[in-house]
């Protein structure tokens, strides 16, 4: 609980910002398929700066409606290519930060997106490391307390049926 305390702690400091000004948007996919043993295995990728352990996720994209930026940036940031819900699985917050050093609150519309193909290559291919864990460990790598609690609500209800 440490961890998340502390995660909180520095988002907290921020939200002075997202009152007055709002939080930034950005759109994630939280890509799973069935393993090989028939458990539900959920798709983590590393960030290309900090490489902390995250999904994948991008800004929204003029033309194109949310869960369809879910499917563009699973593909662009892993290689997966597959079918997201169109009503959102969740919501989490984070801090970005900036080309420029800024950091910004950031809220991120969360995708259930079930993987078809997996490719292995892909535009950011080098970028980023991807790998593929049941959703308990997902939720043990990222930072976020609310992302975690995306992972973890997998194993109370399957969402890859």
């Amino acid at each position: 609980m440490k961890k998340n305390e502390r995660y909180l702690t520095r988002l907290a400091s921020f939200a002075g910002a997202m009152m007055k000004n709002g939080a930034a948007e950005q759109i994630g996919a939280l890509c799973h398929r069935l393993g090989d043993k028939g458990s539900v295995e959920v798709l983590v990728i590393t960030t290309r700066d900090t490489r902390r352990w995250t999904i994948p996720k991008g800004w929204p994209i003029k033309g194109l409606k949310s869960h369809q930026v879910a499917e563009r940036e699973a593909w662009e940031e892993a290689g997966v290519v597959g079918k997201a819900k169109k009503r959102p699985l969740g919501y989490y917050t984070y801090l970005k930060t900036l080309d420029n050093g800024e950091k910004i609150p950031t809220l991120v519309e969360v995708h259930a997106l079930k993987v078809d193909k997996v490719h292995g290559t892909f535009p950011e291919v080098d970028q980023r490391k991807v790998e593929w864990l049941s959703p308990t460990e997902a939720a043990v790598r990222v930072q976020e307390p609310e992302l975690k609690g995306l992972f973890s609500s997998v194993l109370k209800k399957p969402i890859a049926k």
